[in-house]
């Protein structure tokens, strides 16, 4: 019986540790980003990627939400878009969503400097850690 209050109480502990601490060079695996970018007129929204530890990622966009997957190796990216929903967004929020996905599934290379996540490819992106 001690024995397994012991082994629950580490497993309880092991579940209630913070996650290790990321360098600010790694790429945000299990780490959500906000997009570098005031919110489009009449909205509060701005984008952001939920990105788990294996790099699915859940897009909540200015309208527009949807899913996808990031591969990376070394600095090297590639994002794939996986569905997205429409949610009848306004014609100028549904193409900005649609250009945002765009570039990102453009962009070819990532670079880290503390809590800002760039992607490089015909349009930059700029992204920052939410830290809250």
């Amino acid at each position: 019986m001690m024995r397994v209050a012991v082994l629950g109480a580490a497993i309880l502990s092991a579940a209630t540790s913070p996650a290790p601490a990321q360098s600010d060079q790694e790429f945000p695996f299990g780490l959500e980003v906000t997009l570098d970018a005031p919110p489009k007129p009449g909205s509060k929204r701005i984008p952001n990627l939920e990105i788990d530890d294996k790099g699915s990622v859940r897009l909540e966009l200015w309208c527009k939400g949807g899913t996808g997957q990031f591969s990376v190796a070394g600095n090297t990216v590639i994002f794939v878009p996986g569905t997205i929903e429409d949610r009848n967004c306004p014609p100028d929020r549904a193409q900005a969503d649609d250009a945002l996905v765009a570039a990102l599934a453009a962009a070819t290379t990532w670079s880290r400097q503390g809590d800002v996540v760039n992607f490089a490819g015909p349009q930059p992106l700029r992204f920052r850690l939410n830290t809250n």
